[in-house]
């Protein structure tokens, strides 16, 4: 594991003091979280509650492109109000790894979003996943 925290995303996602239970880091920068990748290119966050609802005020709320739900960028922060179909936000945030005090979304839940999308850059990152995984790393 890498220091994460010290990446210019996480120290604003940190700044914006958002309560940590009601928000996960998701995609790449769990991966970059787990040093299974460098530098991850943005940060999306899964947000639900009093965090969602302090960020809609940063930012407008807009359709996401790649599911159902809202997103509102702040920056290189990307803050999705749910996950993909077949996943419950509730149960990610609650079953979230907690690495230095934040949530990230299970590798394993990262893997399959990964996989299911299939684009290149997520079947190299599955590869990657499989990879750590199997040196134990996680």
């Amino acid at each position: 594991m890498n220091r994460f925290w010290e990446h210019e995303y996480f120290r604003a996602l940190l700044a914006l003091g958002l309560p940590a239970e009601d928000f996960a880091v998701t995609g790449s920068a769990v991966l970059y979280a787990h040093g299974v990748i460098g530098d991850p290119r943005d940060l999306d966050v899964l947000a639900r509650g009093k965090a969602w609802d302090r960020v809609a005020r940063l930012g407008e709320p807009k359709p996401t492109p790649l599911a159902e739900g809202a997103e509102i960028a702040l920056g290189d922060i990307q803050f999705l109000d749910r996950w993909f179909p077949g996943w419950d936000t509730d149960v990610l945030i609650d079953e979230a790894d907690v690495l230095h005090g934040l949530r990230f979304v299970r590798l394993e839940v990262i893997r399959a979003t990964k996989a299911m999308l299939g684009r290149p850059r997520d079947l190299e990152h599955v590869e990657l996943i499989d990879a750590h995984v199997a040196k134990g790393l996680t």
